[in-house]
């Protein structure tokens, strides 16, 4: 379904050592702008492969935020601070502008577009008319529970895939060229971290942590269950796919955001990842097509007990590290303005030659 171009080729070996001798020649120490001349240089060898030659300017044109929201049948068991109605009810939140993705988005000029991907009631037409940024794209009304059948079908996944990949085509034509994600769903951190350990093969216990601040006790009945829904799915399914893993374990919420990463980085789309939730379907698209991380950053490492292992098993090194624990991208609108002040060196900071400094 995805063509997605690696970054290593030998064109883009070239592009990277101009790229790498542009940044070098500023005027500064070698290297001393540390993880920004890192993210200059990955924004300007994306942009350079999309346009097929070098950039001189890098350009962050229509940035958006798409948060895909679903529900999920593991809520049932009350492994979360919240019941699955929390869900719909965070929808109406950000279609009226009160949540803390809407905040950042808005203090980060970032568009920000709502998806229903299957929360369990849908929003009424009075309610959809709020926004015109808000796009269904349903799947069906929550996960089952997977502790006791897959999640979903693999048409669903499939469905969910093509869903994704139409919505980045449209933003993409619209002249987007940098895409982050963020996820609302009750329960979603059980979904991630038994896609997580289904992946990975890592204990229950490195795997499962606290969520948005569940009790002692109710996370030692999430570690119970979450190990009790990738024990039934090795039985049901044995040797796993990536797609399959979505199927048992995953959430209509991390399909489509799977599906989103994958097509962006197929149009040379930067994409900016955000936590926990994220990241979990950043690794199932890596392990899809491990030439997706060349068009991931990283934006921050979330307080969530599992984060740090994906992203080591991602290779990735996040920009922040603000203990944050509450999902909807908000880490990634929070990244923007170090990608905009990375493009701005890159962009307008003297050379030593342009400047007559002589070192």
């Amino acid at each position: 379904m995805f063509t997605i171009e690696s970054l290593k080729s030998e064109q883009s070996a070239k592009y990277l050592e101009a790229i790498r001798n542009k940044i070098a020649n500023k005027t500064k120490p070698i290297g001393a702008l540390g993880v920004l001349e890192q993210v200059a240089e990955q924004l300007a060898l994306i942009q350079s492969v999309a346009q097929g030659s070098l950039v001189e300017h890098i350009e962050i044109t229509q940035p958006t935020a798409i948060v895909f929201a679903g529900d999920h049948g593991i809520a049932k068991h009350n492994v979360s601070i919240a019941p699955s109605d929390v869900t719909r009810q965070m929808v109406l939140n950000f279609l009226h502008g009160g949540a803390a993705i809407n905040c950042f988005c808005h203090s980060n000029d970032v568009a920000l577009k709502v998806v229903d991907a299957g929360i369990k009631l849908p929003l009424t037409a009075a309610e959809k008319s709020q926004s015109v940024d808000f796009i269904e794209q349903r799947l069906g009304a929550g996960t089952e529970d997977i502790t006791t059948q897959p999640a979903m079908t693999a048409l669903q996944v499939e469905q969910g895939l093509g869903f994704a990949h139409q919505l980045v085509n449209q933003l993409q034509n619209r002249g987007c060229n940098l895409l982050m994600f963020g996820e609302m769903g009750i329960a979603n951190t059980s979904a991630a971290s038994a896609i997580y350990m289904a992946l990975t093969g890592d204990s229950v216990e490195n795997s499962v942590g606290q969520g948005t601040g569940i009790t002692s006790e109710q996370l030692a009945d999430k570690c119970r269950l979450v190990n009790q829904a990738v024990e039934r799915a090795k039985q049901a399914q044995g040797e796993m796919t990536p797609l399959d893993i979505l199927a048992q374990l995953g959430g209509f919420e991390i399909v489509q955001i799977v599906g989103a990463i994958l097509a962006a980085a197929q149009a040379k789309i930067t994409i900016l990842i955000d936590g926990f939730i994220v990241t979990s379907a950043a690794l199932v698209a890596q392990r899809l097509y491990p030439q997706v991380s060349d068009y991931c950053i990283f934006a921050h490492q979330s307080n969530e007990k599992a984060h740090q292992s994906m992203l080591s098993s991602l290779d990735a090194k996040p920009l922040l590290n603000l203990a944050l624990r509450l999902g909807e991208g908000t880490g990634a609108a929070l990244a923007v303005p170090l990608l905009r002040c990375a493009a701005s060196f890159y962009n307008d900071m003297a050379s030593f030659e342009s400047a007559g400094v002589v070192v």
